[in-house]
């Protein structure tokens, strides 16, 4: 059984290590693939987003996903079965459910809540190694998931506000929701919607941020565009993003997740 795993842990401290130990001692024959643990820290929208984004190239298995600002408060750890056959693990906060519903929608949602599931000491602030690693094992061994705890209606589960972008006929309202390490910088922005204003590709418009304004060309890759250009295009997630041809458009705005961007149409 495969049990995939995305957290803003990082790699510099043991806390990914760890889990990892806490899953190969219940569940020795599990393969484990690391998505990314370089989420920001906190970011639950984004660890949402790429986790949505890299589902489908998963093998279904089991989905082990902890970014978790709220560890040790109100929130419910959860265990959910997509009507696909996926299972996902992680906290009640939204993280899971781009995910979930973008993958045959939520079947059944069961609280973590029996400890024969977790670890004997349950800490107030590592509930990824405590509840989330041994549940994620121990149904990566066949334990059904109505033994993990009560079930919990889905839609009393906590969803993400993500932003929707205002399309209009002079300018376009969008949002940054995810920055990659390149500097690329995702809008909530398709193509259907730049099509919808007219901006095809070769179109030039302007970019507004932070109230700075930049020219932008929109194209198909970054071989349509000069080194140093900036340009809007689709992503392999089928997302707008803003990118420079050979450089960081993130370092050049000085953009961050949650920012917006006016996109203004018609220009010279």
């Amino acid at each position: 059984m495969v049990i995939t795993f995305l957290s803003d842990f990082g790699l510099q401290d043991g806390f990914v290590g760890t889990c990892h130990g806490v899953i190969k001692r219940i569940a020795p024959e599990a393969e484990i693939i690391d998505i990314t643990h370089g989420i920001p820290p906190q970011h639950v929208l984004q660890g949402a987003l790429v986790l949505n984004n890299t589902l489908p190239y998963m093998p279904e298995g089991v989905h082990l996903a902890v970014v978790d600002p709220g560890v040790g408060g109100q929130r419910r750890p959860l265990a959910l079965r997509t009507g696909e056959g996926r299972l996902l693990v992680g906290p009640d906060n939204g993280l899971l459910m781009p995910a979930a519903e973008g993958n045959g929608g939520i079947a059944v949602a069961h609280e973590l809540a029996n400890p024969e599931y977790a670890l004997e000491s349950v800490s107030r602030t590592f509930h990824g190694r405590d509840l989330f690693s041994p549940a994620a094992a121990h149904l990566a061994c066949g334990v059904a998931i109505e033994e993990l705890g009560p079930p919990v209606d889905p839609q009393a589960l906590v969803r993400l506000d993500v932003p929707k972008a205002e399309v209009g006929q002079n300018r376009i309202r969008a949002t940054v929701l995810y920055v990659d390490r390149f500097g690329n910088t995702q809008l909530n922005l398709t193509r259907a919607d730049l099509e919808q204003a007219q901006v095809l590709p070769g179109v030039r418009v302007e970019l507004e941020l932070a109230l700075e304004r930049y020219y932008a060309v929109a194209a198909r890759t970054f071989a349509d565009a000069r080194p140093g250009e900036v340009i809007l295009y689709e992503d392999a997630y089928r997302n707008i993003s803003i990118a420079i041809n050979g450089g960081s458009a993130a370092e050049l705005f000085g953009v961050a997740a949650g920012q917006e961007v006016r996109i203004h149409l018609r220009t010279p």
